[in-house]
């Protein structure tokens, strides 16, 4: 099993390969060829091969590299290959899948940051708006006010008032209800930092052709809003400008322009980081299994873009019926960036993973819990997309058996 990297990688994240080594697995992973002592993104600066090695090559080799030596160690090959990754780990894995089909037999990609150059824009687009001026700032302890307020507005659409929305597409919104109707004050939101709300949730659009470059954060999300809108500028994002599209280590991302600035970087990129090919053809003929969950509320990378990636491998490979059979999304109720949040956000992909690729059991839920101070306060099945977990109207809502994944009316 080998493991994914988070950010700009740069180092190998020996604490996750370990839950593997105790199940029994041979385990690798790589810095995705740099060294981290190197901050964030300046290690592509002049170094185009570098670039290349952090989009995909590092992990290919790597890959390779591992299936080499337990074959020369173990006096034969491995059974079995699988991936697990999350955010760049999850952009790694479905690179994988759409480069390399015959890396690996199964692969769990969490929320990933697979369109790498509109993510990267669309966070430095969320902090023009915020830091416009002075006044646009939502200072984080009015985070819990907005957060509030979407509950109140949209909590019980579910059937269920539990303090997560389990499909945050259907809570209609809009911060301006919580507008100061005189000075500013702890308990509104003044009229500029109701249009910076606004921008958070919205969609980044080309200003000329009207087409979404990135979907926005969702309802549900706004207790850890600071990773986009806090104080200073996303730096994964700020860095890909300045040492990758621009070159220029003084690059100030006001300067940011939707149109022309996006389609240099989509051009400079040309498939070295961005993993958005829908033909999973290759990984799919040998019995490859994606497994893909993303949290509802990510507070960094949209969930909407893993729906957007899953509905176009729908729509290029036709049947849906085949591509269910090889491929199911999970969308987490109140799961924040990988983990975290509010809602559910402990589950074993892993074993899913194994039931699926090596007995042909397809995941039609998986149970996860809420742990909170190391203890299980909730339980509830995650459903396959579309589906949703539906309260049956009787037991507690704290008990997954009292759930059934079934389609929205």
């Amino acid at each position: 099993m080998a493991i994914g990297n988070g950010g700009w990688a740069g180092t190998i994240p020996y604490g996750t390969m370990l839950e593997p080594l105790a199940r029994g697995y041979a385990t690798a992973s790589t810095d995705t060829g740099h060294d981290g002592t190197t901050p964030g993104g300046s290690f592509a600066l002049g170094h185009p091969e570098k670039l290349i090695d952090f989009g995909y090559r590092a992990v290919h080799e790597a890959t390779l590299k591992a299936k080499a030596i337990i074959a020369a160690y173990y006096g034969g090959a491995a059974k079995l290959a699988y991936w697990n990754g999350c955010s760049s780990g999850g952009r790694e894995g479905l690179k994988e899948a759409q480069r390399f089909p015959a890396d690996f037999d199964g692969i769990v990609a969490g929320a990933p940051a697979n369109y790498w150059t509109h993510l990267v824009a669309q966070a430095l687009w969320v902090a023009q708006a915020v830091h416009k001026d002075e006044a646009s700032y939502i200072p984080p302890n009015k985070y819990p006010l907005i957060h509030n307020a979407v509950l109140q507005a949209c909590d019980a659409r579910d059937g269920v008032k539990d303090g997560v929305l389990e499909n945050p597409t259907r809570c209609k919104f809009d911060p301006k209800v919580l507008e100061c109707k005189g000075a500013d004050g702890p308990a509104c939101l003044t009229t500029p930092q109701v249009e910076s709300a606004r921008k958070i949730y919205s969609s980044m659009v080309n200003p000329r052709t009207k087409e979404q470059i990135y979907p926005g954060l969702m309802p549900g999300s706004e207790l850890n809003w600071a990773g986009l809108a806090g104080p200073e500028a996303f730096t994964i994002a700020l860095d890909h400008f300045r040492y990758v599209v621009f070159k220029n280590s003084n690059w100030d991302y006001k300067t940011l322009n939707s149109d022309g600035d996006i389609a240099l970087a989509d051009q400079i990129d040309d498939g070295t980081i961005n993993a958005i090919d829908p033909n999973l053809k290759g990984f799919f003929a040998h019995g490859g299994k994606l497994l893909q969950y993303h949290g509802w509320a990510d507070q960094l990378i949209s969930p909407l873009n893993s729906i957007n990636y899953y509905e176009s491998v729908r729509k290029a490979l036709g049947v849906a019926s085949k591509v269910n059979d090889s491929y199911r999304l999970f969308m987490i109720p109140g799961m924040a960036h990988c983990r975290g949040g509010e809602g559910l956000n402990s589950f074993d992909s892993i074993s899913v993973l194994e039931q699926w690729v090596e007995k042909g059991k397809a995941p039609d839920q998986i149970v996860a819990s809420r742990v909170r101070d190391g203890n299980t306060d909730r339980t509830r099945p995650l459903c396959p997309y579309p589906q949703v977990a539906m309260y049956k109207g009787t037991g507690s809502t704290d008990d997954a058996k009292n759930f059934v994944c079934a389609a929205e009316k």
